[in-house]
């Protein structure tokens, strides 16, 4: 079993357009659809539509509509009582694939809401194969949180993996080795804010098929205590750096449609793989193509399996020198 954490839940509103975006125009809508979303959240929706048992658990109230959109989408979750309602975050996606999004700050979290979910992260947590913590934090939610519970779970027999960004992730990482989890997935903008490097130049060394950057990058962080680290490339890919070794994956050709989730489905496609007992690059190849069928998807989609193809993804051993100086 899987059990995502998502303190910052939301309905995630996809705006499809007809045309181009205008600033300060009035555009009429070619379709609407509404999600339930957060990271975690997505992580459970892609783990449940391949058949992985996982539990969502987040923050909301009986009678909201996210709870209600969970149960719809046949979502197994587990909410503590909030303050308020979920946020709305706002994607608008346009023909040639553009996407902007607007994402509300959240509901402020009370301390008893924070004991709750700490409470149910240490109860699902000693019965799961993995724990994920993902996403932003709500206002009211120290920085650190996510590294006091890394810290607790230490205890459980689950492994864990981290998906954050900003503050929370530095946070995290100031609490190395202690609060290191057995994964974490930055994208290149996230891996520079914990390494020094710069994200764009990783990136782009990547589309030009040079991942060792990225890979020297991520071994930095397992000389700080963390077991795994899945980098997510856009459409360069992804580099797993392990104490095992280092691969990277690149996707097959798609027309890209929307990026929304197209990272959290990447850590759902390696999740699966892993407690199917994948050896490490098979879980990569898995999550690139999890994470490249999510693009190709509209809006807020996920992908089903029969949107995954691994079999069109190539997975190419590196040879990882010693990290530049950060």
């Amino acid at each position: 079993m899987i059990v995502t954490l998502t303190a910052n839940p939301s309905i995630d509103r996809t705006v499809t357009l007809g045309g181009r975006l205008v600033r300060g125009s009035v555009l009429r809508a070619a379709a609407t659809h509404n999600d339930p979303g957060g990271k975690g959240v997505n992580v459970a929706r892609a783990l449940t539509s391949a058949g992985v048992a996982a539990v969502a658990i987040l923050p909301a109230n009986a009678g909201d509509p996210l709870p209600s959109a969970l149960a719809e989408n046949r979502i197994e979750h587990v909410t503590v009582a909030m303050s308020g309602s979920a946020r709305t975050n706002i994607t608008i996606t346009e023909p040639d694939g553009t996407t902007t999004k607007i994402n509300e700050p959240g509901v402020p979290m009370t301390a008893q809401s924070l004991t709750d979910l700490h409470t149910a992260i240490s109860e699902f947590g000693a019965r799961a194969d993995w724990v994920v913590l993902a996403g932003s934090l709500p206002p009211g939610v120290p920085a650190d949180w996510y590294a006091t519970l890394v810290e607790s779970l230490r205890s459980a027999s689950c492994k864990v993996a981290v998906d954050t960004s900003d503050a929370p992730l530095l946070a995290l990482a100031e609490r190395f080795p202690t609060a290191a989890p057995d994964l974490v997935k930055p994208n290149s903008e996230e891996l520079a804010q914990l390494t020094g490097y710069d994200g764009h130049l990783l990136e782009e060394a990547a589309l030009q098929g040079d991942p060792a950057a990225a890979a020297r990058a991520g071994r930095l962080l397992l000389d700080r205590g963390v077991e795994t680290v899945l980098v997510t490339l856009g459409a360069a890919g992804a580099v797993l750096v392990t104490n095992d070794g280092s691969w990277w994956a690149t996707p097959p050709p798609i027309v890209a449609r929307s990026t929304v989730g197209a990272g959290d489905s990447s850590l759902a496609g390696y999740l699966a793989a892993h407690v199917a007992g994948a050896p490490p690059p098979e879980c990569l190849r898995s999550a690139v193509a999890y994470g490249s069928a999510a693009a190709a998807l509209p809006g807020t989609t996920l992908p089903s399996p029969e949107h995954v193809h691994t079999d069109a993804v190539t997975v190419t051993a590196l040879t990882t020198p010693a990290p530049d100086p950060a």
